[in-house]
């Protein structure tokens, strides 16, 4: 078996065994800048038994499914139809994967379902990690392989000649898979923390594959081995630690006596522990990070400012019917193929003149999506004899932040509550210089005023989203709240109040992290977390980067 550590390795077996059984494993991401290293694999696509078709992310409907042919109705003088990319069975090179609309990824999804055929190749070209290809496609291709981190010196290991590859997909059919082994497979998935039900049926193919391309005559170990490997392991979500064996007190049974356990001779069951080191050997490195940054941001949104669909700029969409004045610009490409059906029938309309019939139905206006700026309100509890500790932490974490804002759009806010009152400090900014001016001296001290903090993001959210920005609010406190919103020194109704903001900020749909400060998680801080529909982050004794690394993990993680 290939040394599949190697990720050119990967990349290339990969290949090897889509090129055998294209539309059982679906195809495959490949992430990769632009370079010599993904040039070497883009030149390895021709060994698929299948035609190259390539799609980028802004390809119509019309140009996908097919639809009128504008310029040839026109000239015919009746209708004309062109064929859709994707009406021949072909291999989808989808480039720029990481910025695939929703829509487009739903229509590449559907067609993948459909069985026709076709396979997938998603060239993701991502800077960032949370840009990456859409989940929708991810999970309907059996391979991923990372060659971001490959030198021209580590490309070794190419694919089989032609003939090999065809001897191969001719015996693909005829391989043997033993009893039970998708039963293992599928309880290594579960292991793992996979729950898709296509991964193991990726597996088994990919095993039957690998089989094939070896010359076996049914599937064996190091087939097993290469399957999980290339197909599970970027998927997984944990790892199963352990377990020490228990030992049998049951005495062995006679020599002579055979058991009713006892496993048919035709039948291959591979230890577990094989399976799931060969797997580990192919984790990242990160995936404990990756793991507990995607679980901070079960409830969050999409990490990065809200979509806004408007008339003027932004990505385009689809065009729409509309009125003439209502603003928006007129599509006269998707106009004309509106009425270009119905002109030999306007024609023959009583008192119709010769020329372009236009009606109003026929309209069909332009629509753009753009994303908005995104404004990070820290609103951090001043209070107590932690007071001073906790804004230096506060401070540092805004302007941690504040550096990468420039490339996310982001703007900060900052409000501090103490006494009986909260305050803003930082009115929303991405500038650095202003921010550590309004910082360079903060009060501290007095008790703890919670709803009002609350209530002064609140307020400073509802001026955010008026102005265009979608707003996530960042509560760092230890959650000890003794004022209530009237000013009274009232623990019970200070409790009270605050659950009563946190409702009314869920109402809002405004998106909450609670950052516990105190040195023991406090329960209380977790129910109001709950009740913001926000994430909870117990961090006690958390300095500036802390917080900053577990800010940045709940908004991109």
């Amino acid at each position: 078996m290939a040394d599949l550590s190697a990720p050119f390795v990967r990349a290339t077996t990969a290949l090897s065994l889509l090129a055998i059984d294209p539309a059982g494993l679906g195809g495959m991401v490949i992430r990769a800048r632009s370079g010599p290293v993904r040039d070497a694999v883009v030149a390895m696509f021709p060994a698929l038994p299948l035609p190259l078709t390539r799609l980028h992310p802004g390809v119509s409907d019309e140009a996908l499914f097919g639809g009128l042919d504008l310029s040839a109705t026109l000239t015919a003088g009746q209708i004309v139809r062109e064929t859709g990319v994707l009406e021949p069975v072909s291999a989808l090179i989808l480039t720029m994967a990481e910025r695939t609309p929703p829509q487009l990824a739903a229509r590449l999804a559907l067609t993948l379902d459909q069985g026709r055929g076709h396979c997938l190749i998603a060239l993701d070209e991502g800077a960032e990690a949370d840009e990456v290809a859409p989940a929708a496609l991810s999970e309907r291709v059996g391979f991923f392989v990372d060659l971001d981190d490959v030198a021209i010196g580590d490309m070794t290991g190419f694919p089989p000649e032609p003939e090999e590859l065809q001897q191969a997909r001719s015996a693909f059919a005829t391989v043997i898979v033993p009893p039970d082994i998708l039963t293992q497979i599928t309880l290594i998935c579960l292991q793992l923390g996979i729950d898709s039900l296509r991964v193991p049926l990726f597996t088994l193919r990919a095993a039957r594959a690998h089989a094939a391309l070896n010359g076996h005559v049914s599937v064996e170990t190091d087939d097993i081995e290469a399957a999980c490997a290339l197909t599970l392991a970027h998927r997984a979500t944990r790892f199963p630690e352990p377990q020490e064996p228990v030992p049998d007190e049951t005495p062995p049974p006679d020599s002579d006596e055979k058991t009713e356990s006892q496993p048919e001779e035709d039948s291959l069951q591979l230890p577990e522990e094989l399976l799931l080191e060969a797997i580990r050997a192919l984790l990242p490195a990160d995936l404990l990070a990756r793991i507990a940054a995607t679980q901070a941001r079960r409830g969050m949104g999409s990490g990065s400012g809200a979509a806004k669909k408007g008339n003027r700029r932004g990505r385009p969409l689809p065009s729409r019917a509309g009125r003439l004045g209502s603003g928006a610009r007129i599509d006269i490409v998707a106009t004309l193929r509106a009425a270009a059906p119905w002109q030999r029938v306007r024609e023959q309309s009583v008192g119709a003149k010769p020329g372009l019939h236009i009606r109003p139905a026929d309209i069909r206006l332009k629509r753009f999506e753009d994303k908005s700026d995104r404004l990070l309100i820290f609103t951090v509890d001043a209070s107590g004899s932690a007071a001073l500790a906790r804004l230096a932490e506060a401070k540092g974490a805004v302007e941690l932040l504040l550096a990468q804002a420039y490339a996310r759009r982001d703007h900060v806010a900052l409000i501090a509550f103490r006494g009986t009152t909260a305050e803003v400090l930082l009115p929303p900014t991405r500038s650095l210089v202003q921010t550590k001016r309004r910082l360079a001296a903060l009060p501290g001290g007095g008790a703890t005023p919670l709803a009002a903090g609350l209530q002064a993001a609140m307020e400073l959210a509802d001026q955010a989203r008026r102005r265009g920005l979608t707003p996530t609010i960042a509560l760092l406190t230890d959650g000890r709240a003794n004022i209530a919103l009237d000013g009274s020194a009232n623990r019970a109704m200070a409790a009270t109040d605050a659950l009563k903001l946190a409702r009314a900020l869920r109402v809002t749909g405004v998106d909450g992290i609670v950052i516990d400060t105190g040195n023991r998680p406090e329960p209380g801080l977790k129910t109001l977390s709950q009740t913001l529909g926000g994430t909870y982050l117990a961090l006690p004794r958390a300095d500036a980067k802390r917080l900053s690394v577990a800010m940045s993990a709940v908004l991109d993680g």
